[in-house]
């Protein structure tokens, strides 16, 4: 086991260092994306800042502790940017073009080496300055997050990124038998900004959807909720079970869609 890990190890390092060169080659494209990475970083508080002009609190939320949901957001945002939907992008590329082929020939675990196949790095821009939000909510707030809070809100953001991967892998798996899945990729990223607001602003229907079958709630209100002292060990618990039920769900998924899957090339 422990000689698995350590190749997967060897091989996630190349296939960043490759991304990373990559991206360097074009130094001037690189500079730029990095600017729009912060830019869109500080347009993302713009709703935020917007709402809490005219009123103190939001749905029982104050506006610090708002800004704690909206960094865990933008930290899922800048994964899903960097990491997820790059590699998982040239999944549906590879589907079309028939270059999947030589992915699942290789050997080792095709999902794996689907879902590292392209990363972004100035998305680390995004996350640091993800982590600079909820740094400077908490600071507005005047008191930090205990050692159990801080224990479960890492908790619960590792759920969070299992869950946001579990989705779009599931996404991703229908090209097998759909193959232009576009439309849905940007359903998929227009519902998954919704996780920017706490999810008691939403009502009936909309809140029972965003909890159970699209779970942003467990994403980002959770894991702010386990920081802000407001979540119980019971429902930390429960979206972990959650969240690795789902993400075994999404394994199923794909390892069914491989089995149907025939070489664009044969």
């Amino acid at each position: 086991m422990r000689r698995i890990l350590r190749r997967y190890a060897r091989l996630l390092a190349v296939q960043i260092r490759t991304s990373f060169t990559l991206a360097v080659q074009y130094r001037f494209d690189f500079f730029v994306e990095g600017m729009l990475a912060v830019i869109w970083l500080a347009i993302t508080l713009v709703p935020l800042a917007v709402v809490f002009a005219r009123r103190p609190s939001v749905a029982g939320w104050s506006y610090p502790e708002a800004l704690v949901v909206v960094g865990l957001f933008s930290m899922l945002k800048a994964v899903l940017d960097g990491g997820v939907m790059p590699s998982l992008n040239h999944v549906v590329d590879g589907v079309r073009k028939g270059t999947l082929d030589f992915i699942l020939l290789k050997p080792a675990d095709a999902q794996f080496l689907v879902s590292t196949a392209r990363f972004e790095p100035w998305r680390i821009l995004d996350f640091l300055g993800s982590v600079g939000i909820v740094l400077f909510a908490f600071h507005r707030l005047h008191r930090w997050p205990g050692a159990l809070g801080v224990c479960l809100g890492l908790f619960l953001f590792a759920v969070a990124l299992m869950l946001l991967y579990s989705l779009w892998i599931l996404v991703v798996s229908l090209s097998f038998r759909v193959v232009k899945v576009d439309n849905l990729s940007y359903l998929f990223v227009s519902i998954f900004d919704a996780g920017r607001w706490p999810i008691h602003v939403f009502k009936g229907a909309l809140r029972v959807v965003f909890t159970v079958v699209f779970p942003l709630a467990l994403m980002t209100t959770y894991p702010a909720q386990a920081l802000l002292g407001t979540l119980t060990l019971a429902h930390a618990l429960y979206a972990g079970a959650g969240g690795l039920l789902f993400t075994a769900l999404a394994r199923l998924v794909w390892q069914q869609s491989l089995r149907s899957y025939s070489s664009a090339s044969s």
